[in-house]
């Protein structure tokens, strides 16, 4: 099972990677994440993807937000309630 860090950790280590990819000197993203992750003690694709998914909650990229996916994950189980409950209904 993914173990779940805190928001503020998440939020803290992608504004570092985008702190240290403001500097004119800084080497590509890959390796400022590759650097950074084991710092962190978090796996490079861990930092990777929260990185990406700072950029599409930002607009910056395409993809499905973070409150929009959380929406969608609720009404999937409200569906899945309703559902249920016709379903005891009918019998």
């Amino acid at each position: 099972m993914p173990k779940r860090y805190p928001a503020s950790f998440r939020d803290r280590a992608v504004r570092m990677v985008f702190d240290r990819l403001e500097h004119e000197d800084a080497p590509s993203r890959y390796r400022v994440i590759k650097d950074l992750a084991p710092k962190l003690s978090i796996t490079t694709e861990t930092l990777r993807r929260w990185v990406e998914q700072a950029e599409v909650d930002a607009g910056d990229k395409p993809g499905v937000t973070t409150s929009a996916a959380e929406e969608i994950r609720r009404l999937k189980r409200e569906n899945q309630e309703l559902r249920r409950a016709n379903g005891c209904m009918t019998t």
